[in-house]
């Protein structure tokens, strides 16, 4: 899958799942319940226990129509690890330039970390394709609408804080795809082995999005 499509499959449904859980053994049924759920991008952090051989067993069997990433990544030396481990994109928390400049060197897309204007147009002109706003719970979608105003062309990824409860807002105030991490991913649903918890909530966060996206 090239960046542009990978890009397209990230905004057709505007939700990139974080997945930050202790047990690696749970990151497969995780998927599938994301999958089942209409969840198509997967974003593995590298705070999970083998982060990078997650990213290679899961990458060898991941489902066609779903596009695995990494987050949480530091510095370029690990963003080339999990590419060539199986990763398809790179969210950081940080505006790092120079795991940017990797990942056009590798063609795939990169969706680096920044808050004040002047980090999220640095990072944009450093070549970022979506901006990462963190973290987005600190200002809320009024936030993200204040960006929008003088930042229309950037397109803005906002994470930390984001829920069912909350993701039309974002979405209606110019949001162009969300991340959300702990709200869909439940640490108490996935220790209990209740998949259906995490596949319920995506196909409700799914929607939500759908329908602030109608107006």
């Amino acid at each position: 899958m090239r960046k542009e499509e990978q890009l397209a499959l990230m905004r057709e449904t505007g939700v990139v799942a974080v997945i930050r859980i202790d047990d690696p053994e749970k990151v497969s049924p995780v998927f599938e319940a994301l999958l089942e759920g209409g969840v198509k991008c997967l974003e593995v952090t590298m705070t999970v226990p083998r982060a990078i051989q997650v990213i290679s067993e899961v990458a060898k069997r991941l489902p066609e129509g779903m596009l695995l990433g990494v987050g949480t990544v530091l510095d370029a030396q690990t963003a080339r690890a999990a590419i060539l481990a199986g990763a398809e994109f790179v969210v950081s928390p940080i505006l790092d330039f120079e795991t940017i400049q990797l990942c056009q060197r590798y063609d795939k897309a990169v969706i680096p970390g920044a808050f004040t204007p002047t980090e999220i147009v640095r990072a944009w002109e450093a070549g970022a394709d979506m901006v990462k706003v963190f973290p987005a719970s600190l200002g809320g979608p009024a936030y993200i609408k204040a960006l929008r105003g003088p930042l229309p062309q950037v397109p803005l990824v906002p994470t930390g804080g984001v829920s069912l409860e909350n993701a039309g807002d974002y979405i209606r105030a110019g949001a162009e795809v969300l991340a959300v991490g702990g709200k869909l991913v439940d640490k108490k649903a996935v220790a209990e082995g209740r998949f259906d918890v995490i596949r319920d909530y995506a196909r409700k966060l799914i929607e939500a999005v759908a329908e602030a996206r109608r107006g």
